[in-house]
């Protein structure tokens, strides 16, 4: 074996002692071959499957709202829970490695579905430019990234932008979800988008209001078709 490859192994294995990589999701130590969740964790975090079904509790909160083709979610939220508890990592830690790695499961769930084989365009839920540099990158887009190499499309960061920054969503409720995000997103370029199947993806859904005022905005452009993706739907 090449001895700077050796050096490596004994390098990592060192550095593993000292600092052992923990699972996001409960903390335990990972094995040598787990990636940021262990295998427990991976089998038992609460998946939703939603990628097999058009009809689920994701693409029911826009009936009435906004015209999508389907969508689906990873987990399912609950506060205080280890999904919870792995996003937070990812999100305020800026575990960044995490949130690609998620969005990689994510785009491989669909990879394997039907209902979103039509999809050639994966478009993240936008930051205002002054909230991405504070937290130094947009979590939508990290999950993004890791479902259009899973899916083996197109990602675009730049046709789909928040003009406006607006107040956190947070203990708003639905109505005042929608009027903080009403009239804040644009397409800079809405001729690059005509005709598009695009997959809009964002971390977390609750109401549903930031993802309908964007698609609101998509599907004004001639042609295009939308799909939704978020890591996690809250209960």
């Amino acid at each position: 074996m090449n001895l700077s490859i050796v050096i490596r192994v004994y390098v990592k294995n060192f550095i593993s002692l000292v600092y052992p990589e923990t699972c996001c999701a409960c903390s335990r130590c990972l094995m040598t071959r787990e990636k940021h969740l262990c295998t427990i964790c991976r089998t038992l975090l609460p998946q939703t499957r939603f990628h097999k079904h058009k009809d689920n509790q994701l693409s029911r909160i826009f009936w009435g709202r906004q015209n999508i083709e389907t969508g689906t979610a990873l987990y399912f939220f609950q506060k205080k829970g280890k999904v919870q508890r792995v996003i937070h990592q990812f999100k305020y830690k800026g575990n960044i490695e995490l949130g690609y790695f998620l969005g990689t499961i994510l785009g491989h769930n669909m990879a394997h579905s039907n209902l979103y084989h039509s999809v050639n365009c994966v478009i993240p839920v936008p930051l205002h430019m002054d909230k991405e540099r504070k937290r130094g990158f947009n979590q939508s887009a990290v999950i993004a990234q890791g479902i259009a190499k899973s899916m083996k499309i197109e990602f675009r960061k730049d046709l789909l932008i928040r003009s406006t920054h607006t107040e956190t969503q947070t203990r708003k409720d639905r109505l005042q979800r929608w009027q903080n995000v009403c009239n804040v997103f644009d397409t800079p370029n809405p001729e690059l988008l005509e005709h598009k199947s695009i997959l809009l993806v964002d971390d977390v859904i609750t109401t549903g209001a930031t993802m309908e005022a964007c698609i609101e905005k998509l599907l004004q452009i001639n042609g295009v078709r939308v799909w939704v993706a978020t890591l996690a739907i809250t209960d």
